[in-house]
């Protein structure tokens, strides 16, 4: 049986073993010592922000921000509905309720006119939400500046989702950083990896240390355990920012191997009739992240679960696109502004396998394997 080549799978070098190592030596286990300051810091050096707080998920990254806004029960969020359900989960976390909005084309990000008209409109009825969650998806950035502007002549906060987007940028910056509050993502199958992790960046100081500080059990400075509020356990340990120290020296590695992944991907499919690449939008640079298309089946000859099915039986693994939030059970009770652009994506939508530690001979297995069924499945 041929050997399994997955979606993405987390890339470790030398670098990252030694930064544990001195971890071991030093005897810095616990979620506190050098490597974090250190992680935090030079983590905001590569994105370019002021502050940031390492964490131990994204999600727990998008957490404290909805609770550093001030977030409350009852309160709407407007969220992008094509993501991970780690987007808005944690809006429900604080008793808010999700409206999701549609993608673009463009991008396949949240659409900056979609939002637009229903800020405006929801304004004239006195019902705006209390904050915006911006996806940035598969590794490309959203049109921010649009999205900015129109949170911004409302004073809503915006919150990036930036989990899958480190190393990415939107008209030469990194997506994260313009709004109030940007999180990322270090889980084993993102571009860089902690195996589980994330950090939440902000060039307000204060809303930094509030976050080290709820992230901490919330433990009022005293010499006795005293807890004036309710906090979590949310802060990442010393040996797991080693990891992401030594991640951080690559990214830049990383992002060309899994770009060098998409442009063979192309190269080989592309002129497949029925396969189109998700588009790189012209106001940034992705990292392909991962390396997604959509399969029109009446031109291609089979659909997108077909071919899923069949790369499975060869042991390798793609996906489909996000199913979008508003499908989801948990939120079938929630609004959605648009919805057609999201679904339409998830149901001809595929992930290919994208790690950047994929060899020549993956990549010509996942392409053979693509190409065999061209023309040949039932639609």
């Amino acid at each position: 049986m041929p050997r399994p080549i997955l979606l993405s799978t987390p890339h470790i070098g030398d670098q990252e073993l030694e930064f544990v190592k001195e971890a071991f030596d030093t005897n810095w286990i616990a979620p506190v010592g050098p490597h974090i300051n250190a992680f935090e810091q030079e983590f905001c050096e590569v994105v370019g922000t002021r502050h940031g707080a390492a964490v131990s998920s994204g999600t727990a990254a998008l957490h404290l921000a909805l609770r550093l806004i001030g977030i409350e029960a009852g309160d709407e969020v407007f969220c992008s509905t094509l993501t991970f359900i780690a987007s808005a989960s944690p809006i429900t976390y604080l008793g808010a309720k999700p409206v999701f909005i549609d993608s673009d084309r463009v991008s396949w990000n949240m659409n900056p006119d979609l939002l637009q008209d229903a800020l405006d409109h929801r304004a004239k009825i006195g019902k705006l939400p209390k904050a915006i969650i911006l996806v940035h998806l598969y590794g490309q950035s959203a049109d921010i500046d649009p999205i900015l502007e129109a949170c911004n002549a409302y004073e809503i906060p915006l919150i990036e989702d930036a989990a899958e987007a480190l190393g990415a940028t939107y008209k030469g910056r990194s997506p994260g950083i313009f709004g109030k509050i940007g999180i990322y993502s270090f889980n084993g199958n993102k571009i860089i990896t902690t195996s589980g992790g994330g950090m939440l960046v902000s060039d307000d100081p204060d809303l930094v240390d509030q976050a080290r500080f709820l992230a901490t059990q919330a433990r009022d400075p005293a010499p006795h355990y005293q807890h004036s509020e309710i906090g979590y356990n949310y802060r990442l340990s010393n040996i797991l920012a080693g990891i992401g120290r030594g991640q951080l020296r690559v990214l830049k590695d990383r992002v060309a191997a899994r770009r060098h992944n998409f442009e063979v991907y192309q190269q080989e499919l592309g002129n497949l009739p029925g396969l189109e690449f998700m588009p790189e939008a012209a106001f940034g640079r992705a990292t392909r992240w991962l390396t997604c298309l959509t399969i029109d089946p009446t031109r291609f000859g089979s659909n997108r679960e077909e071919i899923r099915l069949a790369l499975a039986q060869q042991q390798i693994e793609a996906r489909p696109v996000w199913k979008p939030l508003h499908f989801q059970p948990v939120f079938s009770g929630c609004e959605c502004i648009g919805g057609a652009v999201a679904e339409d994506l998830f149901n001809r939508g595929l992930c290919l396998p994208s790690g950047s530690n994929l060899t020549s001979e993956d990549l010509e297995r996942v392409i053979h394997g693509i190409k065999g069924l061209w023309g040949v499945g039932s639609v």
